[in-house]
């Protein structure tokens, strides 16, 4: 299944940013900033699919770019779920309630407005622990640094709250809680009930599942796998052109003939911008949009840049949703590919997705699989077959 990496592109500069929006339901532009570009335009080519999120853009001559990847959507949820969510995670343990534990252990709101805590000092660097060091025994059984550690990892998000001084005492705590819990329920046989012996197959599967990803796939991806999944990517990615632009938005077509005039006249044009645009951030700009690409624009606005020659204006007004534009071409250039540095997380991810959905397909392929339900089926292989 071809694969995409999809990145957010957000432009940031010295310069003052547009204020460009877009109604969600629509794409519509309001009214007031006539350019129309869109909030998240599409800029296609061979496998990259390239975000622009030109709301917060900023002057022309814009020198930063800061990639945000968005993740693959496969059409296939569940591979999502997994890939996504255990790819670097075994199965938690947090959703074993144990808030009610855990409250006896935060600080009353009482006494955090009574006394502010003392500045703690710099810690001191961590000593080596050993992990087979007992840290506690419960009805005889030890609790060690390694168990420890793993229940601190696993619930860090219900002890986010508290001061760093106190985790380990709350994990603690919460492993002891854990093990008298689950000591009691052995006593009273419901370590026997089969929805529970389900639950812990599922588990267990579920944990070893995550193990096999982890070590099974994203270990063994190189970091030459992964400048090859970059290079490859740029080669299948067509050039794409950029334009950089200005234009004066009107509500007439009597006001926007009226201004071609006057620069048929020799009129200057980021002058008539700044005295005549409804486009509030042209006002003092000089009409200027800074450098887009093909679809970050309306259609008709889209089509009239990219059919303008370097330093020509339209000689006709372009009318949109928004009114009537005079736009003018400052510039045109080549994109330029994000640099490998920028992105290597990214390829990085695609390819452990590729090799990812290799394991899974030769496994299933050596797999009896039976599924006695016609129409469960078809719809398994379906989506298998989307994969």
């Amino acid at each position: 299944m071809a694969l995409s990496i999809a990145f957010q592109v957000i432009a940031m500069g010295a310069g003052r940013p547009h204020q460009l929006r877009v109604n969600a339901g629509k794409r519509k532009k309001r009214p007031e900033n006539g350019s129309g570009r869109k909030v998240v335009g599409q800029i296609r080519g061979g496998s990259f699919d390239v975000n622009a999120a030109l709301a917060v853009s900023t002057a022309p001559n814009s020198a930063t770019i800061l990639l945000v990847w968005k993740p693959f959507r496969s059409s296939y949820p569940a591979l999502e779920i997994i890939v996504m969510s255990l790819l670097f995670r075994r199965a938690s343990l947090a959703s074993l309630g144990l808030a009610f534990g855990l409250s006896a252990l935060s600080l009353s709101p009482l006494m955090a407005q009574e006394a502010a805590p003392a500045q703690p000092a710099a810690p001191a660097p961590a000593k080596p622990v050993d992990p087979n060091a007992v840290v506690a025994t419960i009805n005889g059984q030890t609790l060690t640094e390694a168990d420890l550690g793993l229940a601190e990892g696993e619930l860090s998000q219900q002890f986010a709250q508290l001061p760093p001084e106190q985790r380990r005492a709350a994990a603690l705590s919460a492993a002891i809680e854990i093990r008298v819990m689950a000591a009691q329920a052995v006593t009273t046989g419901l370590d026997k009930d089969p929805d529970f012996q389900r639950r812990m197959a599922f588990l267990q599967q579920r944990a070893l599942h995550g193990e096999m990803v982890e070590k099974g796939v994203v270990n063994k991806v190189t970091d030459a796998e992964v400048r090859a999944r970059y290079d490859q990517e740029i080669a299948n990615t067509p050039p794409s052109n950029e334009v950089h632009a200005r234009h004066i938005l009107v509500k007439t077509k009597e006001e926007a003939d009226a201004i071609i005039k006057q620069l048929d006249g020799g009129a200057d044009f980021q002058k008539l911008a700044n005295e005549h645009t409804s486009d509030p951030s042209g006002k003092t700009s000089g009409g200027d949009l800074g450098w887009f690409g093909p679809g970050q624009m309306v259609p008709e606005f889209d089509k009239a840049v990219f059919a303008l020659a370097v330093g020509k204006y339209t000689e006709q007004p372009v009318q949109s949703q928004f009114g009537w534009h005079v736009i003018k071409v400052e510039d045109k250039r080549t994109k330029q590919p994000p640099a490998f540095d920028q992105v290597k997380d990214q390829a990085r991810q695609a390819v452990i997705r590729d090799k990812y959905f290799a394991l899974v397909k030769s496994l299933r392929a050596n797999a009896k699989v039976d599924i006695p339900d016609a129409n469960l089926k078809k719809t398994v292989d379906a989506l298998e077959s989307a994969k």
